[in-house]
């Protein structure tokens, strides 16, 4: 009996190319390589894409989770190199062997995609933190890498950061990843302890109960961009510590207005013009205390 080559230990002939959404870079809620310099946006807009393909297949609306695993297990073994070539794979594999980069950060993003697969519900804070440690603190990690940043003093921050961030998509999607996903990343502790339920997220607006699960949640969250506050100071590069202080902005603000929005009925997420005044006065903030700091320094040690 003749088989299909194209299956074999694949399984099924579906393409990677063609289970993506459209989505792109300028879809994302933060900014994405935006004042980067030019020799580091190869690799993060690589590293972003590879994200981007493994994403659209965690989601894809019609995919089995069978399917879904198979072809993440494509990407990863195109990634290290022991299986088919994959366009997004690929192009990331090369650039990290050229300039040296560690692509466990990827893989460790492949981890987060499988559990969207397998489990959607999650008991804890720590569970959900456990969660961004592979969803959200890899992304950071790797674009310090990709800047030569000092691991030790700048990862702890990024984490902290990287992790907020995460968990405040979840809290605005909350609703929309319920009813298309069947995913609920709102805590169950935090459910039972304001006598919410996951039924609730169909609703047209928030109850009481399920909008004070999302402001316990969305509390616990700005104290992680209270660890992550003083990220941008401890980067050298001075073009990443802008964008970082931009993102930290967005963060900010998005926290306030989850403390009186309704992500079941309302925009959380500023327009456009307000996303790009809070990004800038983030990452001018940035520069300004960037600036400031020889004078600073010179005036302590004259004192």
């Amino acid at each position: 009996m003749l088989s299909c080559p194209e299956q074999g230990i694949y399984g099924s002939m579906i393409e990677i190319a063609d289970t993506g959404s459209g989505k792109s870079h300028r879809d994302e809620n933060f900014p994405v390589a935006s004042i980067l310099a030019p020799r580091h946006r190869a690799p993060v807009m690589c590293f972003y894409n590879f994200v981007r393909a493994a994403d659209d297949i965690s989601d894809h609306p019609t995919l089995s989770g069978d399917q879904k695993l198979a072809l993440l297990d494509r990407l990863d073994d195109a990634l290290m190199g022991v299986g088919p070539d994959e366009d997004v794979a690929t192009r990331l594999r090369s650039i990290c062997e050229e300039r040296g980069l560690d692509r466990q950060h990827a893989r460790d993003l492949l981890v987060a995609f499988r559990r969207d697969v397998t489990k959607l519900r999650y008991e804890n804070w720590d569970e959900l933190i456990d969660y961004c440690c592979y969803s959200a603190m890899p992304v950071g990690r790797f674009v310090l890498d990709v800047h030569g940043e000092n691991a030790a003093r700048t990862w702890p921050a990024n984490d902290a950061l990287c992790a907020a961030l995460q968990v405040i998509n979840h809290l605005q999607d909350c609703g929309k990843d319920y009813q298309t996903l069947n995913r609920v990343y709102l805590t169950h502790d935090a459910l039972a302890a304001h006598g919410a339920t996951i039924e609730m997220l169909t609703a047209p607006r928030a109850p009481d109960p399920l909008r004070a699960t999302i402001r316990d949640l969305n509390e616990k969250t700005a104290h992680l961009l209270d660890t992550s506050r003083p990220f941008a100071d401890l980067i050298d590069d001075t073009r990443l510590a802008m964008n970082v202080g931009a993102i930290q902005a967005l963060a900010e603000e998005l926290v306030a207005r989850l403390r009186v929005a309704d992500p079941l009925s309302e925009k959380v997420h500023a327009g456009k013009l307000g996303f790009a005044l809070t990004g800038a006065r983030g990452a001018f903030a940035a520069l300004a205390r960037r600036i400031m700091r020889p004078r600073r320094l010179a005036m302590d040690t004259t004192q």
